[in-house]
């Protein structure tokens, strides 16, 4: 089943990072310890590897516009050692440097040290997140489960969300170098891998827009 990233929320782009694009960015993110989860933030050395002129950032700038810009990075990695599931759920945070009070943006949290923030939903709908697999990703090694079309569904209530995944869900596999582009608000989820082989994930977060109010992105490369 091939997916439409404006009708299903979701769209895979093949072998869009290889080579020594992809042994660079290996070597990148092996400086960073082995977790189900780290946020990256001011990290000059991926500044060249997501900016603008970049395979990733063309592709959004393809699809978004000239004002494309990474604005969260969050690296997962999947292995024997951290063999984790996460149930189903919407991405409702964005990261900014620092807490200032504006209307509209709420239920304020610190993650990893810096502060993330709920920004109205039609806001996130107009974000795209990347997923740039850096290892094979099969049926049995904990891959990306999403609700097909929940993209378009605003912002969902806990117990809408379990009626809602009884049907039409996907699961996004991938080769290493494939990149899976989703709209930030779709229900996704993943479950613990069955036999874990690995399964590094960089995640990166775009928008076209400036924050209000004072708000400034937190960055992911440090510029």
């Amino acid at each position: 089943m091939v997916l439409s990233l404006d009708r299903d929320g979701a769209q895979l782009f093949p072998n869009l990072v290889t080579g020594d694009s992809l042994g660079e960015l290996e070597a990148i993110l092996s400086l960073y310890p082995r977790s189900a989860g780290i946020r990256i933030c001011g990290d000059p050395n991926l500044h060249g590897w997501i900016s603008t002129g970049s395979s990733l950032g063309q592709l959004a700038r393809s699809l978004m516009g000239v004002a494309a810009q990474p604005v969260r990075a969050i690296l997962f990695d999947k292995s024997d050692d951290s063999n984790w599931a996460l149930g189903w759920h919407q991405d409702r945070t964005i990261a900014v440097r620092e807490r200032i009070e504006v209307e509209g943006y709420n239920n304020w949290t610190l993650k990893a040290g810096t502060p993330h923030v709920e920004p109205p939903i039609a806001f996130l709908q107009r974000m795209i997140t990347a997923r740039v697999h850096l290892d094979d990703v099969g049926a049995d090694n904990g891959p990306l489960l999403i609700k097909l079309g929940s993209h378009r569904l605003g912002r969902l209530a806990e117990d809408k969300i379990a009626v809602l995944v009884g049907t039409g869900t996907f699961t996004c596999l991938a080769s290493a170098g494939d990149v899976w582009l989703y709209a930030t608000p779709i229900l996704h989820s993943s479950e613990a891998s069955r036999r874990p082989a690995g399964r590094r994930v960089l995640q990166v977060d775009f928008s076209t827009e400036q924050l209000p109010g004072g708000l400034q992105w937190a960055g992911i490369a440090g510029r």
